[in-house]
């Protein structure tokens, strides 16, 4: 979310960000919510006269009505007196029913402007305008077919897609034996590797309240992604990021206590609205699954470094595992609205012969500070938003798919990486039950 002052200051700037978004229909927003703010600014101003003058009024009104017992010409300056008072109270009340009013119209146009894009930002309609900028690890397509990714987990008798199904519905599943146990190793070695970076490791409420959501993502995600609990002020969450940031809230933090650095396990939940093609199949887009994730709250004059600290983590992560992956620059389109700055780790797939997304790592400037209302204390006493970032650290369901594919060999077996081998009991290789 945007600044007012700064909306008010910069209305050209703001116009021209929602064009290279390609959201057109936001910018008649732009001049409402300076008109309203207009509008807000003057009946704050009067309400604040009238409640100055509502003391002196008072008195006034006491005084000539002492002053009328003696002297009865006295009487009507008094009723003057007291009928201006009750007007200002009428006006007031108004006054404070529209200031009210205006100011929830304000927030939820600020809520829908997006954040102002990093410069860098290559602009583009959709994802099919990001840009590829760098490749880690030789891409390599086997002299052998590649079974889709649960053909591989059935081999060990590593899912069960059917039973989920009667106890869940579609987008579930159970993991079993070796899958599941190299799922749990996974994600392991992702926390120690990240408390190894100087992150502290977290486990974080898996629901949290609507003002929370509110804060850390858009609306149209919120409505796309969160199931929300009957009955009570309680969302599940999407991804650890939204409680790790959410623990926050309405907190002043002292500068010497930044940055914070956090890593998290947690299950997260969506509802994954909308059609997809076949290679979402499986385990790849599902409405519960596991995952480490990293955020960090920092100086506004850190989060560009730490935002390329972070993508790097996840090339690093997967290099250990020997996945091959590459680095994808979203686009102006492709980033949602409170992003500055956003980038795909994509892993390869030699079944597709393409790369897909495993990892996200965003920057979000000072937008989720300002709506959790986060503030930094400075050694000079001034306060100041702080930025906030998140990225992946390893998503298990798609990271098996990854992992499954580049380490499958042509006899059926999966080989184990050395840095798993302690998170599998010393195993160097799966071998299939089935075949």
């Amino acid at each position: 979310m945007l600044d007012i002052k700064f909306v008010r200051e910069n209305p050209e700037t703001v116009k021209d960000n929602i064009k290279k978004k390609f959201q057109d229909a936001k910018l008649p927003l732009v001049d409402e919510v300076l008109e309203l703010d207009v509008k807000y600014r003057a009946a704050l101003t009067e309400a604040n006269d009238l409640r100055a003058s509502r003391n002196t009024l008072s008195k006034q009104v006491g005084i000539l009505m002492g002053q009328a017992k003696k002297d009865p010409s006295k009487l009507e300056e008094a009723e003057k007196a007291k009928a201006q008072v009750k007007a200002n109270a009428e006006r007031l009340a108004e006054l404070e029913k529209a200031t009210g009013e205006m100011s929830e119209r304000i927030r939820a146009i600020m809520l829908t402007i997006p954040n102002i894009i990093d410069p860098s930002v290559p602009i583009g309609p959709d994802d099919s305008c990001n840009v590829e900028v760098e490749r880690f690890g030789e891409p390599v397509v086997p002299d052998f077919p590649i079974p889709y990714h649960t053909e591989i987990m059935e081999s060990f008798n590593g899912v069960d897609m059917d039973a989920a199904g009667r106890v869940s519905g579609n987008g579930f599943y159970y993991l079993m034996g070796d899958i599941a146990r190299l799922h749990s190793a996974v994600l392991a070695y992702a926390r120690d590797f990240m408390i190894g970076k100087g992150f502290t490791y977290c486990i974080p409420p898996f629901m949290i309240h609507g003002n929370v959501v509110e804060g850390v993502m858009s609306q149209t995600d919120m409505d796309a992604m969160m199931y929300k609990i009957e009955g009570e002020d309680l969302y599940l969450i999407g991804t650890s990021e939204h409680s790790m940031i959410g623990k926050f809230i309405d907190q002043m933090i002292p500068e010497a206590k930044l940055p914070q650095t956090l890593t998290s396990y947690s299950p997260c939940f969506r509802k994954e609205k909308g059609a997809h093609g076949i290679e979402e199949r499986g385990v790849y887009r599902i409405h519960q699954f596991e995952k480490q994730e990293m955020i960090v709250v920092c100086k506004p004059e850190d989060s560009k470094a730490w935002y390329e600290k972070m993508w790097r983590y996840s090339v690093e992560l997967f290099r250990s595992m020997e996945i091959p992956v590459r680095q994808l620059e979203c686009c102006s389109g492709d980033l949602a609205d409170l992003k500055v700055k956003s980038c795909d780790i994509e892993a390869w797939s030699p079944r597709q012969k393409k790369y897909f997304e495993v990892c996200s790592c965003s920057n979000l400037g000072d937008a989720q500070a300002r709506r959790l209302k986060m503030r930094v204390k400075g050694e000079d006493g001034k306060t100041y938003l702080p930025h906030t970032l998140n990225n992946t650290v390893a998503a298990p369901p798609r990271m098996l798919i990854a992992f499954l594919e580049n380490h499958l060999q042509a006899d059926g077996t999966v080989t184990i990486p050395e840095v798993l081998r302690p998170y599998m009991g010393g195993t160097e290789l799966l071998v299939p039950k089935t075949k």
